[in-house]
């Protein structure tokens, strides 16, 4: 019995062990690979868009760019606007250099491709407003995306994310 206990205490202090390790990797890298992530999604995007019918969102995001400009930019134009702000914020993103602006490209992007649920929810829903349509929920996905970008904006300025176990050592 006794034996047992023993064996128990140090599986479980091995365990512990590992678990702060592993806890630490992450609070270490993390965001950088969160950022990374972000960045290859936003850089992926913004090229399929330069291809004529490469981006399934295509249409609705011309669609939403001429209703928001109240018509003045056709979605041939804006197609390429939007491709080449997708794939700087992915570059952005990707090198980490002027890291906030990219952040604010980023979020105003993001405002604008929330707004066909407005626009367009006979599109965006298949029972509105409960149960969104294929292209509504590739839109919702986007709350993610922004909560990732404000979790890299925390860190913009130099916060990092400390482990428990980090944290109590440095008292």
């Amino acid at each position: 019995m006794i034996e047992r206990t023993v064996t128990g205490r140090k599986l479980f202090q091995r365990f512990t062990t590992v678990d702060i390790e592993v806890t630490e990797w992450l609070a270490r890298n993390g965001i950088p690979i969160l950022r990374v992530g972000l960045g290859v999604v936003f850089l992926w995007f913004g090229l399929l868009k330069f291809i004529p019918g490469g981006s399934p969102a295509e249409d609705l995001a011309g669609r939403t760019v001429a209703v928001l400009t109240l018509g003045l930019m056709q979605p041939s134009v804006s197609l390429v606007i939007l491709a080449a702000w997708e794939s700087i914020i992915g570059l952005g993103l990707i090198s980490g250099v002027f890291l906030r602006a990219t952040l604010l490209l980023l979020i105003l992007q993001m405002l604008g491709t929330l707004t066909p649920l407005v626009f367009f929810p006979a599109e965006t829903f298949t029972h509105i407003p409960y149960a969104p349509s294929l292209e509504g929920q590739y839109i919702i996905k986007n709350v993610v995306v922004i909560g990732a970008a404000l979790v890299i904006g925390a860190t913009a300025r130099g916060g990092r994310i400390v482990s428990d176990s980090c944290a109590s050592s440095s008292y």
